[in-house]
């Protein structure tokens, strides 16, 4: 049993939600996977009343695996894999699909530690059974040109040549540093090579080094609000560059504090450059073309996760486990005592 599960009382589902056929697709070459996954997962969920179906397929196959779960139409569908594979699920489901569990299983791990926290997969997986309310997910993404499909994200992009800063900062994680100060210096080295041009929103048009678009579920700034948090950021010289990098590399260091970077609430962006833009989309990096526009999306998926501190979840209308639905017949069928009527007494 997993610390989180001695808390949550391991095995109670959730009464918030209605679960009755999950589904699950792991990928065991995911860096935060490892061996026997697919049994301890369909363990833990069988724990708590449900029948599971696990599919591990090959990464090439993972696609085909997800769309053939949500063909089942199941209740739930749980992710145990990286960003990308989070992305792509939560991409096929869309806003009208079965709730979705993205676990912790790949390195940056963004759209779980923004649903779960800082927990383990397994605790993650727990939390979310034990505790889970729907939670409809908004996010952005990059229009498709031509035959292109869309490019969805649910945390954040980072458009221009400052994106390439997440790889040091990755290789910081890993304990790389002599990649990490290689990659940082790439980084600073195309910093100055070819600003980034933007309009949002229709408003006047603007130049930085690159622009960061954050989505409500990672953005202090726009919690409750049906807008991404557009964030400018602007380098002029190599000692601002650095520090302006410091902060994206540091933990627990807020980046949008520092005097270059300016920020707005933005439903509608366009960028373009002289060549590909570089970027990262929720932690994956990629290029773009040289003209791209960025849409908000105010609902992308529902997720099953514990609910926001502060709100009150609504229990569901229907009881869903086989005990709970047998507890509550037995509980009809009593007849209900009625409370004694006290004599009158003459005077």
């Amino acid at each position: 049993m997993t610390p989180a599960a001695d808390a949550l009382a391991y095995g109670s589902l959730t009464p918030h939600v209605r679960i009755k056929r999950v589904e699950a697709v792991i990928n065991h070459m995911a860096a935060g996977v490892g061996p026997g996954a697919d049994e301890a997962l369909a363990e833990i969920v069988q724990d708590h009343g449900l029948k599971i179906t696990v599919s591990a397929p090959a990464p090439k196959d993972i696609p085909a695996a997800v769309a053939a779960a949500l063909a089942r139409k199941p209740d739930l569908l749980i992710i145990l894999a990286g960003d990308g594979t989070a992305g792509v699920a939560a991409g096929l489901a869309g806003p009208k699909g079965p709730l979705l569990m993205p676990l912790p299983g790949g390195t940056m791990n963004m759209l779980p530690h923004a649903l779960y926290g800082r927990l383990g997969w397994k605790d993650a997986l727990v939390a979310g059974l034990s505790l889970g309310v729907e939670r409809p997910v908004s996010g952005g993404r990059v229009l498709g040109q031509g035959a292109a499909p869309d490019r969805p994200f649910y945390c954040a992009a980072i458009l221009g040549a400052p994106a390439l800063w997440a790889e040091a900062r990755e290789a910081i994680r890993a304990k790389r540093p002599r990649e990490a100060f290689r990659r940082a210096m790439r980084a600073l080295s195309l910093a100055f090579k070819g600003r980034l041009r933007f309009q949002l929103d229709g408003g006047p048009k603007t130049k930085c080094e690159a622009l960061t678009l954050m989505c409500p579920l990672i953005s202090s700034a726009m919690q409750g609000e049906r807008a991404l948090e557009a964030a400018a950021l602007n380098v002029h010289n190599a000692i601002e560059a650095f520090r302006l990098g410091a902060a994206a590399l540091l933990p627990g260091v807020d980046w949008r504090n520092d005097p270059t970077v300016t920020s707005t609430p933005v439903r509608r962006a366009t960028a373009w450059a002289s060549g590909r833009i570089p970027a990262v989309l929720d932690g994956e990096p990629v290029q773009l073309p040289r003209r791209v526009e960025v849409a908000f999306t105010p609902v992308a998926f529902r997720a099953l996760a514990p609910p926001v501190e502060g709100t009150a979840p609504q229990k569901a209308a229907a009881v869903r486990t086989p005990r709970a639905k047998a507890s509550a017949a037995t509980a009809a069928a009593k007849p209900r005592r009625r409370k004694p009527t006290p004599a009158k007494t003459k005077t």
